[in-house]
């Protein structure tokens, strides 16, 4: 198995510490990423799957401790390293106790921090924690099981917990795979008609022929092979809730019966003339944009409003990448249950979940759910879930994206910031591309020698020998 480069997050107030300390551990061949507050950390953390946390314990604003608990909560796995002054070694220990690796006190050797870092990264593997199962979804962000702590699912969530109690009738729309029918369900049984049946039909598949008497029953006779009466989906729902998915398929001709239906509260079977009273709650859901299809004059403008009475947006996966670490753990732990053996102490590796974040998810929830199925296959007798055991389109996907390319906060960005960071970033990978040389980095980059030295002066990366400016040696 190939040895995977580890991410370091260093949360440091001390610029020049901070500073002098990334670029040996970027040496060391880390990846490093810089911060100054727990803050900036915590969303850090929200967008990037790191390997090792490496943490002052006094910081502005939140102290180390509360970032370690933090980091602790979302990656059970995550390697914590509290540096702390002479002064307050006791409340280090505390940390240990709390969850950290190790700590480090003030002022310390780079060796020591470095030695540190790799038994933390070496005791990791070997114990191969139950890390995902012991860290419990809180119950405020859970909703008929959907799991989610993102923005847009803590809005959703929020949404539905007050649509549900009512009668009224919703339209979901999003992407194939990202949850509709689970969303339907959960409004159901979590509202009004909870005691009664929650029936789903697809409209895209069943010929337009036929949908009819799916959606409306038939009586015997009405047509060839109808040899006794039938209730419909509507007369199975009735007093419940009817979910119609891919609703945007129906033909103009269905679209006018069924908004009748929804007016008047009454329909007909096929081959009857007697029409029938319902009491049901409809839910319609679809994947096409019917807003569009209204004004192509594909589909009926009033039955489109007549749905649309409240609308629910599913977020596609990708715009939702911080739940992927919580949505796997909940996969693992269900088809772990179902194993035989049961299997519950499978986690995923950093390594894996780094790609994991980063893809682009066409398939959405029900592609990640295959995903996880196929790897916990294919890892018997393993406790985790390695980079080997996702689908070679994930595998050969882009490498994991940069922290600071995740999801875009919902208070902005210093753009300043960002592009600093970048530019260390491509820097650091440049010069650790050409063993150090400075003027084979430069060439990668596409800049003279001259203009890298001074970045690296300007992001307090250089060293002595460039402080030389008549120096062009072999770095």
């Amino acid at each position: 198995m190939p040895d995977y480069q580890k991410h370091i997050l260093l949360v440091e107030d001390e610029v020049a510490l901070r500073s002098a300390t990334a670029e040996r551990l970027v040496g060391d061949g880390f990846e490093v990423c810089e911060t100054g507050t727990a803050e900036e950390a915590m969303t850090r953390l929200e967008e990037f799957a790191f390997d090792v946390v490496i943490t002052d314990l006094r910081l502005p604003g939140l102290d180390g401790a509360s970032l370690l608990d933090a980091a602790l909560d979302r990656y059970p796995d995550i390697v914590v390293i509290v540096v702390t002054g002479y002064g307050t070694v006791r409340d280090a220990v505390e940390t240990i106790k709390r969850g950290a690796a190790d700590f480090v006190t003030k002022p310390f050797q780079y060796e020591e921090l470095r030695h540190v870092v790799r038994t933390a990264l070496e005791q990791r593997r070997l114990r191969a924690e139950n890390a995902y199962l012991r860290s419990q979804l809180d119950a405020r962000y859970s909703f008929g099981g959907l799991v989610g702590r993102s923005p847009a699912m803590r809005n959703l969530i929020g949404l539905l917990e007050t649509v549900a109690p009512t009668n009224a009738t919703i339209l979901i729309e999003g992407e194939t795979g990202t949850g509709k029918e689970l969303v339907a369900r959960a409004i159901h049984h979590n509202g009004p008609r909870r005691a009664h049946r929650f029936v789903a039909l697809n409209c895209s598949a069943i010929p337009e022929t036929l949908l009819e008497a799916e959606l409306f029953g038939h009586v015997r006779g009405a047509f060839t092979g109808a040899v006794s009466d039938r209730q419909g989906r509507f007369e199975q729902a009735n007093r419940g809730t009817l979910f119609l998915d891919e609703v945007g398929t129906m033909s103009p001709a269905l679209q006018a019966k069924l908004l009748r239906v929804l007016q008047e509260r009454e329909f007909e079977r096929v081959g009857a003339s007697q029409p029938m009273k319902v009491d049901v709650r409809v839910i319609a859901a679809t994947n096409s944009d019917l807003d569009r299809l209204v004004r192509e004059g594909t589909f009926r403008e009033d039955l489109y409003y007549r749905l649309n009475v409240i609308a629910l947006r599913m977020p596609p996966l990708r715009e939702r990448r911080e739940d992927i670490p919580l949505l796997a753990r909940h996969f693992l732990e269900r088809f772990g249950r179902e194993s035989v053996p049961p299997r519950t102490d499978v986690t995923v590796s950093q390594d894996a979940m780094r790609l994991l974040m980063a893809h682009f998810w066409p398939g959405n929830i029900r592609q990640l759910e295959n995903v996880m199925e196929r790897a916990l296959a294919l890892s018997p007798g393993r406790s985790q879930i390695e980079v080997s055991a996702l689908p070679p389109d994930i595998q050969q996907s882009a490498a994991a994206a940069p922290p600071w390319l995740g999801v875009f906060p919902d208070e902005g960005v210093d753009l300043n910031d960002v592009v600093a960071e970048t530019e260390r970033a491509l820097i650091t990978r440049a010069l650790d591309r050409a063993a150090g040389k400075r003027h084979q980095a430069a060439r990668l980059l596409g800049i003279k020698r001259t203009t890298l030295v001074q970045k690296l002066k300007r992001l307090g990366l250089a060293t002595p020998s460039d402080t030389d400016a008549g120096h062009d040696g072999g770095t």
